[in-house]
């Protein structure tokens, strides 16, 4: 977008506030017109495609224009994203709404919802109730029933190994995986991921239980916002601990062993390189759904998600070339692509940008993970020039400047985001 009619649209947008803030404070008589003279509200047309109508159209969309570089030709996924982390737009999509089987990337919500609940060092003893239902032919990271492991331990093995015997645990330790579920579907509801409806808190397959392109972006980057999902995310490799057992000398010891990293962008495969700049995010695979991945990466300054589901070309590692692809079409497009529409921040931050008050909550946005009530219910808000600030300072005409400026710059900053360690 050209900078004047940037400007111009800013200018106009912040003009709409100050009225809007000047009718706020007004008398009543003078804040709106009477019943009298009210015209009805007329019922909307149709739903609105969240994140824009371009994205609920079928097939591929982008505008090519002069000097934009044509997307990839091998492409065989079925639904796919590119989008810049931080402003929100979409830069390019293919059947980005398509509800599709997640996997194990539906393990983003999972986190998302679950990590603020307890702190990292939080130890939880396993009952054998806690591995119950975990699915047949499930990945593990190797839980074992009545030994001791910290909450840190468990979503290691959650983001490096994928282990559903972990999310059980975890889900058994938020009261039960129906309760668990019901949280995380809330919690999708808030982040406006309307195309999601989990029905196992790992991804498993199960009938019913969808997700898209779109919503698995909306959650990776709603998760990026925490610390602890940015750190477990990027980790390639680290110790798991292992089952006490008896050494030679009749002394009961427990050692660990090493995990590492199933997302090979991060850390790599024979026929798949390291990805230059990854920082996350997750990957999975059922025979329902298919290869599924969404990754985060950061280059020159841009930070970009990409969301690859399903690749008809049934190749090794093909989910993440093809996102490899994507990710090199789109830095190499990035402020020169015109969006085709946007990731829209979470509910409590539309609706309180809507209509603020002074009783809105501070936003939770680059928090540490370790606060004591679900995301589902807290309000989760931008970085510098978010709503975290803004809501914080009492009266009305400046919390709604505040949300005036979110609309403007559609900014929801990454803080701090962790760039992938290097290698051992």
């Amino acid at each position: 977008m050209p900078a004047t009619e940037k400007t111009v649209r800013r200018s106009l947008l912040v003009a709409s506030v100050v009225l809007l803030s000047t009718a706020l404070t007004a008398p009543a008589a003078l804040a709106a017109p009477s019943p009298a003279t009210s015209p009805p509200a007329a019922p909307p047309a149709h739903t609105p495609v969240v994140g824009g109508e371009r994205l609920g159209k079928p097939g591929t969309q982008v505008n090519l224009a002069a000097g934009v570089p044509v997307l990839p030709k091998e492409l065989s996924a079925r639904s796919w994203i590119v989008a810049d982390a931080e402003t929100g737009d979409v830069l390019a999509a293919h059947d980005a709404h398509r509800p599709l089987a997640p996997a194990s990337t539906l393990k983003m919500l999972f986190a998302d919802t679950l990590l603020p609940k307890w702190p990292r060092t939080t130890t939880h003893r396993v009952e054998p109730s806690d591995l119950a239902g975990v699915g047949a032919g499930s990945s593990m990271v190797g839980v074992k029933e009545n030994e001791t492991y910290s909450v840190h331990d468990l979503w290691l093995g959650v983001f490096l190994r994928s282990g559903n015997d972990a999310v059980h645990v975890l889900a058994a330790m938020n009261g039960g995986v129906d309760k668990t579920v019901d949280e995380m579907n809330a919690h999708a509801e808030e982040l406006q991921a309307l195309d999601t409806h989990a029905v196992s808190p790992d991804g498993y397959d199960a009938p019913g239980q969808v997700s898209s392109a779109y919503d698995l972006t909306l959650i990776a980057r709603s998760g990026l916002q925490k610390k602890d999902f940015r750190e477990y995310c990027s980790t390639v490799r680290a110790q798991f601990p292992g089952e006490t057992k008896k050494n030679k000398k009749g002394k009961r010891v427990r050692e660990s062993f090493e995990i590492q990293n199933t997302n090979r962008l991060l850390s790599g495969d024979y026929d798949v390189p390291v990805y230059q700049g990854i920082a996350g995010v997750k990957n999975g695979n059922t025979t329902h759904a298919g290869a599924t991945f969404t990754g985060v990466a950061e280059r020159d300054g841009k930070v970009l998600l990409v969301t690859v589901m399903n690749p008809r070309k049934k190749e090794p590692n093909e989910v993440y070339k093809e996102t490899a692809r994507l990710f090199d079409w789109g830095f190499a497009a990035a402020g020169k692509v015109e969006p085709v529409g946007e990731l829209v921040p979470p509910k409590s931050v539309a609706d309180a940008t809507a209509a603020p008050g002074p009783s809105a909550s501070p936003g939770q946005a680059g928090g540490t993970g370790t606060g004591s009530q679900p995301v589902a219910s807290a309000h989760t808000g931008g970085g510098a020039d978010g709503m975290g600030v803004a809501l914080g300072i009492t009266g009305g005409v400046l919390v709604l400047l505040a949300g005036g400026a979110f609309l403007v710059n559609r900014r929801w900053p990454l803080p701090d985001l962790v760039r992938r360690r290097p290698r051992p």
